[in-house]
């Protein structure tokens, strides 16, 4: 079932008010940051949405697959109501999403989840 349009896209907000994925495509050059939001933006219209754009990595966390200029952004989310909730965004290095990467995402999801 396709979800409504658009989905909201909301950044996770840590407990001081940091939104660290907010935070981190701030640090990205003005191009990386265009070619993520795009790729957001085409997840949030035409949600549910599967390879090569998005994956899925367990426990309810997806992976949106941004490639760059000279490398590969992931932006790690869950959609919970009808919500896309950024959770964690890095550039990826290996060819398997590192352990330590999935392990954040999963532990802002739960944070995330126990605060609604």
């Amino acid at each position: 079932m396709r979800a409504g349009r658009p989905l909201n896209v909301v950044f996770y907000q840590t407990d001081s008010g940091n939104e660290p994925v907010r935070d981190w495509l701030r640090a990205l050059s003005k191009e990386d940051c265009k070619t993520i939001g795009a790729d957001i933006l085409t997840v949030q219209y035409a949600w549910p949405v599967g390879k090569p754009l998005v994956d899925h990595l367990g426990d309810g966390i997806w992976e949106v697959r941004s490639r760059l200029d000279n490398r590969i952004a992931r932006t790690l989310f869950v959609v919970v109501d009808q919500e896309i909730v950024l959770l964690h965004g890095f550039i990826k290095k290996a060819q398997k999403t590192p352990a330590d990467e999935l392990a954040l995402a999963s532990k802002r999801k739960n944070l995330y989840l126990q605060n609604l």
